[in-house]
């Protein structure tokens, strides 16, 4: 995995040799010399991970600096490593509430921080993924101003559920009350074990089960392979630890489990996959504003031109027939004078669900706007078309709209025009047209009817 990553030190030795043991790896590396001067490189040249030593004299400290990164939109989502000759708990929590991802102290593990550093940037390249979609929605206008907010912020303080994978009674006691504060710990298995948690934490020291095969599976399976893995080590057994995290797991914690490390650890975990989660909803959400109607639910005008178009062209090309149906709400104008725009909208939604249950499955019910309707029906001739498009305007007649707030419900009838395509100049616009001048005529006729109208030089 190619990547840039930010070295930050004062001292030069401290920052070549990490530069020799990435660039062997072939990073890219940036070397700063102080907080002050990352940050600002930080803004500037968007690195995928930053490697931060506390100590920096004449400036500001790695916990500042770091403090800083995370404050600034720009830079706030680039995972940050503290290093640091300090050993002791209050310095380690101390980096992690300054909102670290990960904390080593001297002499530092290669073999440790590399698995750290690969699997850092595995989720950074989701996040990047995430984020360039969603700003790829921005600029089509798919995503509106309401969305622009930063979810990071919105999920930041918010109590979770942690599922505990563990067969230490003493230590299942310990995690339960440190994180049992602020989110609902359970045990796998426990009754009220929740289903869809926010972090798992996974004993791989367990002697009942194997914690490796545990998170192997949770990787691969498509239900939790995104969830947050926090895995409970033996403080000397590097090479287990670094399996951990080969397997899967995001994070380690060494026994004795430490009180206000895996609290810290934990926020951070879940922290940032609530901001996955929110940029995926926040995809969809686009996914949604760009191909459906936002008050009946139906697919709306840009989705019927892009499903409609190709069909045509298929049958232009020997392939089956498309037919489309369009309705209209006969009198809806004066349902909306007489009884308000609400009861329009409800009206609205309750034609377009009668309409959206009593198509095919394979058939779009759409949306053109206001109070006209359109049904593309691939594969289908005029004449099956005409038969559907009757059975559809009987069950829209047949039962009265009971609008909720009304003493009396609604006599709701629609005329159809059906069109399909049958030659070899038709396109999406033609089939249309003829559909609406089957709407037109079969309003000219008496409205509640449907009417079909076929190509001037249909062969």
């Amino acid at each position: 995995m190619s990547a840039r990553i930010l070295v930050v030190d004062d001292l030069e030795a401290n920052r070549r040799l990490l530069q020799a043991r990435l660039t062997a790896d072939y990073y890219d590396v940036l070397l700063a010399q102080r907080g002050e001067e990352a940050v600002q490189l930080a803004r500037r040249e968007k690195p995928d991970l930053i490697l931060l030593y506390v100590k920096m004299p004449g400036g500001i400290d790695g916990y500042e600096a770091c403090r800083r990164l995370k404050a600034q939109p720009e830079t706030r989502h680039i995972p940050v490593i503290i290093l640091t000759t300090l050993d002791d708990r209050d310095n380690k929590v101390r980096g992690l509430q300054a909102g670290a991802e990960e904390f080593l102290t001297k002499p530092i593990d290669e073999v440790q921080l590399m698995a750290r550093v690969k699997s850092l940037l595995s989720l950074k390249v989701v996040i990047d993924e995430l984020q360039a979609r969603e700003a790829s929605g921005k600029r089509l206008g798919v995503i509106g101003e309401e969305l622009h907010s930063d979810p990071l912020e919105q999920h930041r303080l918010t109590a979770g559920n942690v599922l505990l994978v563990d067969d230490n009674a003493v230590q299942i006691k310990r995690i339960k009350a440190s994180l049992g504060v602020e989110h609902k710990v359970t045990l796998l298995g426990e009754e009220g074990a929740s289903a869809s948690p926010d972090l798992v934490v996974v004993a791989v020291t367990a002697k009942s089960f194997d914690g490796f095969r545990v998170i192997a599976r949770m990787r691969s399976g498509a239900p939790t392979r995104h969830l947050p893995i926090l895995a409970v080590v033996d403080p000397d057994d590097k090479e287990r630890a670094l399996r951990a995290m080969e397997l899967g797991a995001h994070d380690i914690i060494v026994r004795p489990i430490d009180e206000e490390e895996i609290v810290a650890r934990a926020r951070t975990l879940m922290r940032r996959k609530r901001y996955v989660d929110a940029l995926r909803t926040r995809l969809d959400q686009s996914l949604e504003l760009a191909i459906l109607d936002q008050l009946t639910g139906l697919y709306n005008r840009r989705f019927l031109m892009t499903q409609l178009t190709p069909l045509v062209q298929r049958a232009q090309c020997g392939g089956e027939p498309v037919s489309v149906m369009t309705l209209d709400i006969d009198y809806f104008k004066r349902c909306n004078d007489s009884y308000g725009h609400d009861v329009g909208d409800k009206v609205l939604q309750e034609f377009s669900a009668r309409l959206a249950t009593n198509v095919r499955p394979s058939d779009f019910a759409c949306r053109l706007g206001g109070e006209e309707f359109v049904v593309i029906m691939p594969r289908t001739s005029g004449d099956i078309a005409c038969l559907a498009a009757e059975r559809l305007r009987r069950h829209i007649a047949a039962t009265p709209f009971v609008i909720h707030g009304m003493d009396h419900a609604l006599e709701i009838t629609a005329s159809i025009g059906v069109a399909c395509s049958e030659t070899l100049e038709d396109t999406a616009d033609s089939v249309l047209k003829r559909a609406d001048e089957g709407l037109y005529e079969a309003k000219r006729a008496g409205r509640n009817r449907v009417m079909g109208r076929t190509a001037p030089h249909a062969a």
